[in-house]
């Protein structure tokens, strides 16, 4: 992990169904890189794609074996518009009280349950607008969900322009790239 720090990584993901079957993230071998990634201040993103509410034990023990770790929830967290994706962002609601805990506003198309599509109104409101109250904007970052994304209507640019369009001033400055810099660096050119 030192050598690809070194090397300039500045992230590492967390997939917890790559996982070897019946091991989870917080035993011991992820639980040692997740804690070197805190001391090395490396955030941790956690890609639940089958939903929060299956992993939510396993990242709350995580957060509590080691806090200084910054967790970033991908994607919305994978909470659906529907009834089990909203138990689901509940839980990621009250993952704002630990302030290691951020959320990448990200895979739109992922979070729809179905009952949404561009330009995501409702994602809009039922999910970013509870996060942005619940963790603020410096907690909060836009990802694209790359390659995937280009599968979507209008692509990156839509994807962009849409999460952009959802906040102002300096909560759209921290959504759209501030927060993002504040914890992988600055963009090299």
């Amino acid at each position: 992990l030192e050598e690809l720090v070194l090397a300039g990584f500045v992230g590492v993901r967390f997939n917890p169904y790559l996982w070897p079957e019946g091991e989870l993230m917080s035993d011991s071998c992820g639980l040692e890189v997740y804690k070197r990634c805190g001391e090395l201040k490396v955030p941790v993103g956690v890609m639940c794609f089958k939903g929060l509410g299956l992993h939510i034990d396993d990242i709350l023990a995580l957060i509590d074996k080691s806090p200084d770790t910054i967790l970033i929830m991908d994607h919305l967290g994978f909470c659906a518009l529907n009834e089990d994706g909203d138990a689901a962002f509940e839980q990621l609601l009250g993952l704002a009280k630990y302030p290691n805990v951020y959320v990448k506003v990200s895979a739109l198309f992922r979070n729809t349950g179905d009952v949404d599509s561009f330009p995501y109104d409702k994602v809009k409101t039922k999910r970013f607008e509870p996060l942005l109250d619940a963790f603020g904007a410096d907690r909060l970052m836009m990802g694209s969900d790359f390659p995937f994304v280009l599968e979507t209507e209008n692509a990156y640019k839509g994807a962009v322009d849409t999460v952009g369009s959802w906040c102002e001033g300096s909560d759209r400055d921290a959504v759209m790239g501030g927060t993002a810099e504040r914890l992988f660096g600055s963009w090299k050119s």
